[in-house]
């Protein structure tokens, strides 16, 4: 096809056509994916299983290789790359490692960022000494 303004303009076109197409072929896969399980930390009234009637199982720590119970939840929330939104990233940790915790992303800080650790609802007891 020769070079001039009218193939430009074709090439271009069916350029972004491609690009609709794999948008929407994309978002058809995300359909059939499953959402993650829901950690119910922020509703303290429920520690109890709706269906064996029995306290949640002990939480243990969020990082790799400790089996320490959780103790407190970390919560951060920014802004997401695209600039399209907000990430919240939420992790139970044991008390040494809550302390070695920071803020990781403070350059997609915006009006709304959240760093945030509370300690969880049944171990607060523990720390009012």
């Amino acid at each position: 096809m020769a070079d001039t303004k009218q193939s430009r303009d074709k090439k271009a076109h069916d350029k972004e056509n491609r690009q609709r197409e794999r948008e929407l072929e994309e978002a058809r896969d995300r359909l059939n994916e499953t959402e993650p399980p829901r950690d119910h930390q922020e509703e303290p009234d429920e520690t109890q299983s709706k269906e064996t009637n029995s306290p949640d199982p002990p939480r243990t720590c969020h990082r790799r290789g400790c089996e320490e119970p959780a103790t407190f939840v970390v919560l951060e929330r920014y802004q997401e790359e695209t600039g399209h939104g907000a990430v919240e990233a939420e992790a139970l940790l044991c008390q040494e490692h809550t302390v070695e915790e920071h803020p990781v992303n403070l350059e997609s800080s915006y009006a709304d960022y959240v760093f945030r650790i509370k300690p969880l609802p049944e171990t607060e007891s523990t720390f009012d000494t």
